[in-house]
């Protein structure tokens, strides 16, 4: 696991927060532990998530998880973002601890869930067929390089400061 990287978006929660005027929404409720996940969606022409945020009370390891999913998904059409696979986060984070595996899981079920609010509305009439509207041309996707963090020796204590 990268904890440098996992620190960084447990910090800085990139896409933390609610969206008044979200296209879809979707949230998941965990059972096993309590967490809930949300994630809000902004639909554009072609289909394109222009915006996606989310509001969780999972631990840090929800809090990364989505915002992993928020820096994956955002400029991806909504057939693209649907296809997104647990392997691909744990894969953007250099793997999870065996204990929290199932957290990608968790964070794909509450974006499948807003996904499919999306397209419920659409077959409804209630939002337009974005879809069918010509897309902005997209730029290139970049995810990485972050800029390098640096890592406390063995023997310091580590500060995770929640914002």
């Amino acid at each position: 696991m990268d904890f440098p990287k996992f620190q960084r978006l447990v910090e800085e929660r990139s896409g933390f927060r609610t969206m008044d005027d979200a296209t879809a929404s979707g949230e998941y409720f965990s059972d096993s532990c309590g967490d809930m996940y949300n994630f809000f969606l902004k639909v554009a022409p072609g289909a394109v998530i222009e915006d996606i945020t989310y509001f969780t009370t999972g631990c840090g390891f929800g809090t990364a998880t989505c915002s992993l999913v928020v820096d994956l998904v955002r400029g991806l059409t909504i057939d693209e973002a649907a296809a997104l696979s647990t392997e691909e986060i744990e894969a953007a984070l250099d793997g999870y601890p065996e204990k929290k595996k199932d957290y990608p899981q968790r964070a794909i079920e509450a974006l499948q869930v807003a996904i499919a609010d999306y397209r419920a509305k659409v077959a409804a009439g209630t939002i337009p067929d974005y879809a069918a509207m010509p897309a902005q041309p997209r730029a290139a996707r970049d995810l990485e390089p972050v800029a390098p963090v640096a890592v406390a020796p063995a023997d310091e204590k580590v500060l995770i400061r929640l914002h």
